[in-house]
């Protein structure tokens, strides 16, 4: 209760007069259209009037350690974890969960259902040769992949044509794979809200391996003095409040939850 109410303060006292944040996010968490859910809420709450730029964790990192943004949104704990230590960012806070899911065509020519963890899925996904979409655009989707990859063994760069890196966002490389008949390595969000399911299906899931991270990041004013500190520290005070938690845990596409709230703030 009381930690409610200290939260309440805060949103209470920067919520007097509107202002504007800019935060990058992930285009998985655009995709999933949470943010259309929560950006009111927050505009009603605190006053914030958030500005997204979807782009990838990679861009979205760049981003905040160029300064052109006030925070960052993104799904990839070693790259969050560096640009704290590089002292451009304040603090790593975790918000939510889901995980990474392995699509692709129904009749899964590459067999996945013989397959127990994520890496053996990519394995016999090469040695099929099957086609198979990279987004190839350093996003926390790609940078997972690729990890991936490096545990099967086996260099993306030394494919063939089978393996198509497009450096799209998560919903244009759902939309080429399906277009395609490709597997895609993609966020269960994204993927339950992606629209253009015909013929295609989750074929593997469930490792621990593939578990889904997101955490928000301040940008240093040590760094860029010009950001808007008040406003990240504020939706931040949001972010892992009960009201957010409701928000988040209650968001659901055909009855399935998108996100788990797990912020400890």
């Amino acid at each position: 209760m009381l930690r409610a109410l200290m939260v309440m303060a805060v949103l209470w006292a920067s919520g007097a007069q509107a202002e504007t944040l800019r935060m990058a996010v992930t285009t998985s968490f655009h995709n999933s259209g949470l943010a259309d859910v929560l950006l009111p809420e927050i505009a009603k709450d605190t006053g914030l009037q958030v500005q997204l730029l979807a782009v990838g964790t990679g861009q979205a990192l760049r981003l905040g350690r160029a300064g052109d943004v006030d925070a960052i949104m993104v799904h990839s704990r070693t790259a969050e974890e560096a640009f704290v230590a590089n002292g451009y960012g304040t603090k790593r806070t975790e918000i939510m969960y889901n995980d990474f899911i392995i699509v692709g065509p129904l009749s899964d020519p590459a067999k996945l259902s013989d397959a127990t963890t994520a890496v053996e899925a990519l394995a016999l996904i090469a040695a099929s040769e099957r086609n198979f979409v990279s987004r190839g655009d350093d996003s926390g989707t790609h940078k997972k992949e690729i990890s991936l990859w490096s545990s099967v063994g086996v260099d993306p760069q030394e494919f063939g044509r089978w393996y198509k890196a497009v450096g799209a966002g998560m919903g244009a490389s759902l939309t080429t794979a399906s277009g395609l008949g490709a597997y895609i390595l993609t966020d269960r969000a994204s993927w339950l809200n992606f629209k253009n399911k015909d013929g295609m299906g989750i074929l593997f899931a469930g490792d621990p391996d593939l578990f889904n991270q997101y955490a928000y990041l301040p940008v240093n004013a040590a760094k860029h003095p010009h950001v808007n500190t008040q406003g990240a520290e504020t939706l931040q005070a949001w972010l892992t409040s009960p009201v957010a938690a409701q928000l988040i845990n209650g968001y659901t596409i055909d009855g399935e939850r998108l996100f788990v709230f797990n912020a400890q703030e």
